[in-house]
């Protein structure tokens, strides 16, 4: 059977080392991806990995360390952590690169970005003033507004978000959720592009600062899951994923006592129907077949973050040092 995911393929991971501690990626088509990590580091590949290019952002003196990438048919997108808080457009691969957000606040730190289109974009970062930081683009990312927290939910103290993988952020329609963690586990929910907003309360393990929803995905408007666990505890593997069939609004735990623990990355896959689904993280690499009901892991080897290619036939993954590349497609 094709496009399945097997401990086979993954023992013959494709990997190319890169200096860079790499949580964000961009699969453009089969052979582009773009990646972007710290030390100002990005780069791309347009040959599926034979040949990759390589550079790196300084702004005056400041080294950005990026966590999310993003793009639209015209541009690429890179943000990064921390105060101040840059966000850069390239329309020329790199040649050049623009700020067309930035903002200074000593608890800024922007943990995800995404685009509906190739005209309006959201990233979202952690409460500075009683809400989450959400910003929003309507002209292809020539600009961007921060939405006031009088049109948020509130956050808890203590309640912020994980700058894991890119992926806090899942967009389906005009819907996008946003996940939180520390001391409280919850999922933001706009069904209108993030004019206005819900809330609602998981079954997620919360309370600790390294405890939380690092990761969503949805397959459409109604099936989503949301994975993370106990980072101080990766070993952990209850009250660590969770489902939705109904937008988000109610959560069901899922492979209670079961592999995998914690996971900083959960997708469905492209052409799995609803019921495949590839969580990966540190302490390696795991598979559902029936929805994320139960799961098998398939590999040791730790990655941050996984892409897909439009086929759903190649996999991406980036770690620390490292990108690694799986066709399981043939």
């Amino acid at each position: 059977m094709k496009n399945i995911p097997t401990k086979a393929a993954f023992e013959q991971v494709q990997t190319f080392e890169i200096k860079s501690s790499i949580r964000a990626i961009e699969v453009l088509d089969e052979k582009t991806v773009w990646f972007a990590g710290s030390g100002g580091q990005y780069g791309f590949t347009e040959d599926a990995g034979v040949s990759w290019t390589i550079d790196s952002i300084k702004t005056d003196s400041l080294v950005p360390h990026f966590r999310s990438i993003a793009r639209t048919k015209e541009a690429m997108f890179l943000l990064s952590i921390a105060s101040p808080a840059l966000l850069y457009k390239t329309v020329d691969k790199g040649k050049n690169w623009e700020v067309v957000y930035r903002e200074n606040h000593p608890d800024i730190f922007y943990d995800s970005m995404a685009f509906w289109d190739d005209k309006e974009g959201i990233a979202m970062g952690d409460p500075t003033e009683g809400c989450l930081s959400v910003i929003l683009t309507k002209d292809g990312g020539d600009s961007w507004q921060k939405i006031p927290c009088e049109q948020l939910p509130p956050t808890a103290e203590g309640e912020a978000a994980f700058a894991a993988s890119n992926s806090n952020i899942a967009l389906y329609g005009d819907n996008v959720w946003l996940v939180s963690g520390g001391k409280k586990a919850r999922v933001f929910h706009s069904s209108d592009r993030g004019q206005t907003w819900a809330v609602y309360d998981t079954p997620i393990v919360q309370g600790g600062k390294m405890t939380g929803i690092f990761s969503t995905h949805f397959y459409d408007e109604n099936t989503g899951i949301i994975f993370g666990g106990n980072w101080e505890k990766k070993e952990q593997q209850t009250k660590n994923k969770a489902i939705t069939k109904d937008g988000g609004r109610t959560w069901q735990l899922v492979g209670e006592g079961q592999h995998p623990g914690y996971r900083s990355c959960v997708q469905y896959l492209p052409l799995g129907k609803g019921k495949q689904l590839l969580a990966i993280g540190s302490p390696g690499i795991s598979y559902s077949q029936d929805g994320g009901n139960s799961w098998k892991t398939i590999s040791d080897k730790g990655f941050y973050t996984v892409r897909f290619s439009p086929s759903g036939r190649v996999a991406w993954m980036a770690g620390d040092g490292v990108i690694g590349k799986v066709d399981f497609g043939r």
